[in-house]
């Protein structure tokens, strides 16, 4: 048996029934002795529903007999980064990131901010509420601190801050946890868009990765004729960009640009973490300015500690996380997005558009995640598998995190979703002709199992 809201990377759900008051409370009721401390670190998110998560999750840590130090309304980057700088143990962010209004959820850390995920602890919780452990009030319970760093943590990401008073800047916080800092950044400069919290996500979802949420924000920098615009999503641990034609950048390109601010601005090198989808023009740009591609798993939970193993410069993902060394390993759409603005300012000033630079650097033609709703993965993974490597002859072969193949002038990844009955086909070629040709292909072996 499982619970709902328990996957690979965090604990998240539809609020009052995967995740629940009473399971909230026993998450946190556990996760002091799960972690070995005493002392836990909390932030929340606007959500309709965080006020009522955090009072829950504040009385199972007090009750469990850990002082809390409250953070209060946060983004989930600032939790980590607290968590990181001041040798906390434990963090519990309230939030559902990118999730709908009716989702809320549990990121969950231990020391130097280190994802606590599925297979590293998530799992145990799960088992002890599934086996109705006891949840006695300590003798004695812990108390609460407010934790007022804000001011520390605007100055150490202003520090990346260059000047970029060139710019015109449209962007769009979702009516997210980016309001409460964006300001202080960023200033005035940008024309902003729902910049005020709204757990209710008037305007659009708080998810940059679905075209119809970026279309107010390519509207304004079209009609504002910027040079570049933003988007975060709920809790800014991811972030999203559209050039100044309006057009949507594929958020790995991002990895290849920041190679700009890392290598030929800074002069630094070393590893780059890309996830298995992940474009190759990525580690076509970056190799040759000197950088050593890695390639892993998709998600928090795997990527932060491999950066950290690797002792990797930066990383990303697909999905719009990107991870630096200085930010203790971790994602921060903030502080990518102070690096990505000071690049674009850097370009403007040597006549380059932000949409030329990019068109330097993608080569490919690019289908995006194509879901398919099937039962068994596994199966449809080995057959696509297995009808691709027998017509042609692979250069390359990944098998974790599902496959990835790559041939002469094409690739594709095929993975399972770790929440949801899906499976998720990728490709990338060098003409549209050959990627709609190995889509349909592939199309037309896993509707053998749909």
């Amino acid at each position: 048996m499982k619970l709902k809201a328990f996957h690979a990377y965090d604990i998240r759900g539809h609020f009052g029934t995967d995740l629940t008051i009473d399971i909230a409370y026993k998450v946190a009721y556990f996760i002091p002795e799960l972690l070995g401390t005493r002392r836990i670190l909390v932030g929340r998110d606007m959500r309709l529903s965080s006020p009522a998560l955090h009072d829950a999750v504040l009385r199972g840590l007090l009750d469990a007999g850990a002082d809390v130090y409250d953070l209060g309304l946060s983004t989930t980057p600032f939790v980590y980064y607290v968590t990181a700088k001041h040798g906390f143990q434990a963090s519990i962010q309230i939030t559902a990131s990118h999730n709908p209004k009716e989702d809320n959820g549990l990121k969950i850390s231990r020391e130097n901010a280190l994802p606590v995920g599925y297979d590293t602890g998530l799992s145990t919780i799960e088992q002890w509420i599934l086996e109705d452990r006891p949840t006695p009030a300590a003798a004695e319970r812990g108390t609460v601190r407010d934790y007022d760093v804000r001011d520390e943590y605007v100055a150490f990401l202003n520090s990346f801050k260059s000047d970029f008073s060139n710019l015109k800047i449209g962007m769009d916080c979702s009516n997210g946890m980016a309001s409460i800092f964006v300001h202080e950044i960023f200033g005035e400069q940008p024309v902003y868009l729902y910049d005020t919290l709204d757990g209710s996500f008037p305007n659009h979802e708080a998810n940059p990765f679905q075209p119809e949420n970026v279309v107010d924000l390519q509207k304004l920098v079209i009609a504002g004729k910027c040079d570049v615009g933003v988007i975060y999503d709920g809790d800014a641990d991811r972030v999203m960009f559209v050039d100044e034609k309006g057009g949507f950048i594929a958020p790995d390109l991002i990895i290849a640009l920041l190679g700009e601010y890392f290598i030929k601005e800074k002069g630094l090198n070393g590893t780059v973490l890309q996830d298995i989808r992940s474009s190759k023009s990525v580690a076509e740009y970056l190799e040759p300015l000197g950088a050593k591609i890695a390639m892993w798993k998709v998600g928090r939970a795997f990527a932060a500690p491999r950066l950290r193993e690797l002792d990797g410069l930066w990383g990303g993902e697909v999905a719009g996380h990107y991870y630096f060394r200085d930010f203790f390993y971790s994602d921060s759409g903030l502080l990518a997005g102070i690096l990505v603005l000071g690049i674009v300012a850097n370009l403007k000033r040597a006549g380059i558009r932000f949409s030329e630079k990019m068109a330097e650097i993608k080569h490919y033609e690019n289908s995006g995640e194509i879901n398919f709703r099937v039962e068994n993965k596994q199966g449809a993974m080995d057959a696509v598998k297995a009808h691709f490597m027998e017509a042609e002859k692979s250069l390359a072969f990944y098998d974790f995190d599902g496959y990835r193949v790559e041939f002469k002038n094409w690739w594709f990844n095929v993975r399972p979703s770790n929440t949801e009955p899906y499976l998720r086909f990728l490709c990338e070629a060098t003409s549209l002709r050959l990627l709609e040709q190995k889509i349909a292909e592939a199309r037309s072996v896993i509707e053998q199992f749909v």
